[in-house]
């Protein structure tokens, strides 16, 4: 089995439909895809919907959080979307989302970048609006030639010139409400440097002790020390590990399938979880 358990759509900050996304997965030869948008699960339904036959839908959200100063997401999977602890606090950060972007577009005026609110937000459409779209709107002026190098402290990584804090979930608060809705809670991305400041390995200790289920291991956004390490920071404290893509269509250089999660993992995934149940393909429509 091919599982990727951790992708994008335009849900949230992908460029792929939730249909694309799905059929484009199983073009791509996985046997299970995971949807992740970012606190939010307004792409599930049209996902199964569209959902391929022979393909298996995993349901989850990734989770804005922050933990001593330092911006950290958490996957959630199979959980029930509509409690309402969890659905309350989902809506509180999405509800930050667009005064955080219009403060970053301000900022950026004030830098003498000529970005425009109307800009981000078409390229936002329907998904939750967040840094990634105002990087593509760097992208389109010239400023920077990839989403990625937006992402530095010259512009908007955390603690740049142009970022602005947003609202995110204590990560225990967020465990508490990932388990109280019945979901299995993973750390997507522990190590990756290259996104800011990373929360230290007593603090995924700490994490494991409160509930944490897993880490996201193999990622794009680890090289090979990394991962290793992780590795044994995950046997040492009885944690799954995951691979996944991060898979976010043409927005970053990422493939669906790129990187994998072992099917003895996804299986004890769906024994934890409780709140949903994974979908199986009926040939979509």
């Amino acid at each position: 089995m091919r599982i990727d358990l951790h992708t994008h759509s335009t849900a949230s900050d992908g460029t792929d439909s939730p249909a694309q996304l799905v059929r484009k997965a199983a073009a791509a030869g996985l046997d299970v895809v995971a949807l992740t948008d970012h606190d939010t699960t307004r792409g599930h339904a049209e996902a199964v919907a569209a959902l391929p036959e022979g393909l298996t839908l995993v349901t989850g959200a990734e989770l804005s959080c922050r933990l001593d100063g330092i911006s950290m997401h958490m996957l959630a999977y199979l959980f029930d979307p509509e409690e309402p602890a969890l659905l309350a606090e989902r809506e509180l950060v999405r509800d930050d989302r667009v005064p955080r972007a219009r403060s970053m577009v301000a900022r950026l005026n004030e830098l003498g970048v000529p970005v425009t609110w109307e800009q981000v937000a078409r390229i936002a459409g329907d998904g939750s609006v967040g840094r990634p779209h105002v990087a593509t709107a760097l992208v389109e002026l010239g400023v920077v030639p990839t989403v990625n190098d937006a992402f530095t402290k010259d512009w908007l990584a955390d603690g740049g010139r142009a970022h602005v804090a947003k609202h995110e979930t204590d990560p225990f608060e967020a465990l508490r409400l990932i388990k109280g809705a019945g979901g299995v809670a993973v750390f997507a991305h522990p190590a990756a440097a290259k996104r800011g400041r990373t929360v230290s390995e007593a603090a995924i200790a700490d994490l494991a002790a409160a509930g944490l289920d897993g880490i996201e291991v193999d990622h794009m956004d680890h090289d090979a020390d990394t991962r290793a390490r992780l590795r044994g920071t995950a046997k040492e404290l009885g944690l799954l590990v995951t691979g996944s893509s991060d898979y976010h269509g043409s927005r970053k250089t990422c493939v669906l399938g790129e990187y994998t999660t072992d099917p003895e993992v996804y299986g004890e995934i769906t024994r934890r979880a409780f709140g949903a149940f994974p979908v199986p393909g009926a040939g979509g429509v």
